[in-house]
């Protein structure tokens, strides 16, 4: 019964797919492997952070890809004007509504977060809209869920894991429509947002980052100082199109579309 449910609401998304949304040039669907990194593809931050709650700079070492695995590391800095380091890339292009995936594993580390997410905001003249997966690498048996609306949360929340972050690897799904957002782990329902009024509009980059704050104690946990690299391995990233049929087996799509 939840496949037919979730086949119909797939179906009647595409057709409510607002035409607005596809004025600019948007990323076609894609499966990256990461045999290699593809520099034309991903763009890597490096010498900056995103703000004073950030105990890291970004640093273009701290990404790299090895063994078929992007690896994203946490490490101490070795000087400079902060004692870490920490990695992050993201897509050149934006894209629309679909599917986002990514299997991933995580170090642990209370403090850090490991984070795959779309993102727009200011730095492209746009407000800030975003679908987050965040796993608080304090607590490896959850993961985190949440969308940002013109710079505000709404619709978080903690799911646990069956299995732990930093023992296996898990595939994170978020299929994006007009209608609603719907989180899966390993190919399974687990979350989804209430209701059209607050729901991300503008197509967004694909992010995948690991950094560390001495603030955010509250959200995630109190900083433990990091003595060894701690680090975020990516199998593969998707995307596809809600117009797009499934493109790989592991992917959500493949269920929607039978």
């Amino acid at each position: 019964m939840r496949a037919h449910i979730d086949r119909f609401f797939l179906i009647f998304a595409m057709l409510c797919i607002p035409f607005s949304a596809y004025a600019e040039e948007l990323g076609k669907s894609f499966k990256e492997d990461f045999d290699e990194l593809d520099t034309e593809k991903w763009y890597i931050s490096d010498g900056w952070r995103n703000g004073e709650y950030q105990n890291c700079l970004w640093n273009s070492d701290q990404v790299n890809v090895r063994g078929g695995k992007l690896i994203l590391g946490f490490d101490r800095s070795g000087g400079g004007p902060l004692r870490y380091k920490c990695g992050e890339l993201r897509t050149y292009q934006s894209y629309g509504y679909g599917l986002f995936e990514a299997r991933i594993k995580t170090g642990q580390g209370s403090g850090l977060n490991a984070a795959f997410f779309t993102y727009i905001g200011p730095s492209n003249n746009k407000p800030h809209d975003e679908i987050d997966v965040e796993i608080l690498t304090k607590d490896t048996n959850s993961v985190s869920f949440n969308t940002y609306v013109s710079g505000e949360p709404h619709h978080g929340k903690e799911v646990p894991l069956q299995n732990p972050t930093h023992t296996s690897f898990n595939i994170y799904s978020m299929l994006w429509t007009p209608r609603e957002i719907r989180w899966y782990v390993n190919g399974e329902f687990v979350h989804k947002t209430i209701g059209t009024r607050y729901l991300p509009t503008h197509p967004q980059k694909i992010f995948a980052s690991l950094w560390g704050s001495d603030t955010n104690i509250e959200w995630m946990g109190e900083f433990r100082p990091v003595t060894r690299r701690i680090t975020m391995e990516i199998d593969w990233i998707a995307y596809t199109s809600l117009s797009d049929s499934c493109q790989f087996d592991a992917s959500v799509m493949c269920d929607l579309r039978q």
